[in-house]
């Protein structure tokens, strides 16, 4: 039996050297990558261990009291738990939806263009606004709802909808789309090019449609894409972008936008409370990691698609 175990050792320790060897060039290429993931994203967990500790800056990450699990229960039984949970919810599950669909459809319509100018001028026009930052894009909305000379505000009433908080999540849900929806559409318009020409002439010549090409052709060659980044998004489902609904909140939409991130900044930056705060935003992680080995499980049974 020792010997057996053994002898798969072996095999095992020369396959990864002979893939080592065999695949240098590639393992060079991703170094630098690996390193900066390891450097930004592995090493600073090393600092999670405050959420679990009274944190004293005087005596470092290790230093202060173990506590266990008292932040996360101060968290849960907090009177604006459930309020924040549910705004965070509201936001990142129309974001995550509208965001979802709304690029395959663009990348549908693209791709039935025929001239390959008009199809790269649209494409282009489309993913501009993804590069104008956070801060344009919030100043921009304050300027287009304003209700006094405001383009849309003077359409939608005397008060500012930025001050409603019944409306904060859709004009984030529809900010966010007109922003991203180009950019993320070009990861489908590749997926999209791969198609065989013969199989839109074959489906031509059996008097397919415009519709029909989409269905039975242009939807099962993106369906794996399609799958791998919903995976990939509930791993985000609660990750709602703190920079633009913090400059977005004002007094008065406060109830309908106060989130996880920018409670987490309040508690943790402004009010100093460093171990609170890592306590709320490893509580965020957490679930998201719940959702992302959920969609991956339904997915891997439903389509035979999962990343792992």
């Amino acid at each position: 039996m020792g010997e057996l175990i053994q002898r798969l050792v072996d095999s095992s320790q020369s396959r990864i050297v002979h893939t080592l060897v065999k695949s240098w060039r590639l393992l060079a290429m991703a170094l630098p990558a690996m390193f900066f993931v390891g450097l930004f994203a592995y090493v600073p967990m090393y600092g999670v261990q405050i959420a679990f500790r009274e944190y004293d800056p005087l005596s470092g990450l290790t230093g202060g009291k173990f506590i266990g699990l008292q932040y996360f229960k101060q968290f849960v039984e907090s009177p604006v738990f459930w309020n924040i949970i549910t705004n965070t919810f509201r936001i990142s599950l129309g974001t995550l939806v509208l965001g979802f669909f709304a690029p395959i459809i663009l990348a549908l319509l693209i791709n039935q263009l025929g001239s390959q100018k008009v199809k790269g001028f649209v494409q282009t026009i489309t993913y501009m606004p993804h590069f104008i930052s956070t801060v344009v894009i919030v100043s921009m909305l304050n300027i287009f709802l304003d209700p006094q000379s405001g383009l849309l505000g003077k359409s939608l009433g005397a008060a500012s909808v930025l001050a409603m908080p019944n409306a904060f999540a859709p004009v984030y849900w529809i900010s966010e789309i007109w922003q991203h929806t180009g950019w993320n559409a070009i990861i489908y318009l590749a997926a999209l090019s791969s198609v065989d020409v013969s199989l839109y002439e074959a489906a031509k010549m059996d008097g397919a449609g415009r519709l029909q090409l989409i269905r039975y052709v242009d939807l099962p060659t993106i369906m794996p894409t399609c799958v791998i980044l919903l995976i990939m998004n509930m791993g985000s489902v609660l990750s709602v972008g703190f920079e633009k609904v913090w400059l977005m909140q004002n007094a008065l939409n406060l109830p309908a936008s106060e989130v996880i991130s920018t409670f987490t900044y309040r508690i943790g930056i402004q009010s100093f409370q460093f171990s609170y705060g890592t306590a709320i935003g490893l509580f965020n992680t957490m679930i998201n990691f719940v959702f992302l080995i959920i969609a991956n499980g339904i997915s891997r049974k439903v389509t035979d698609t999962s990343i792992f």
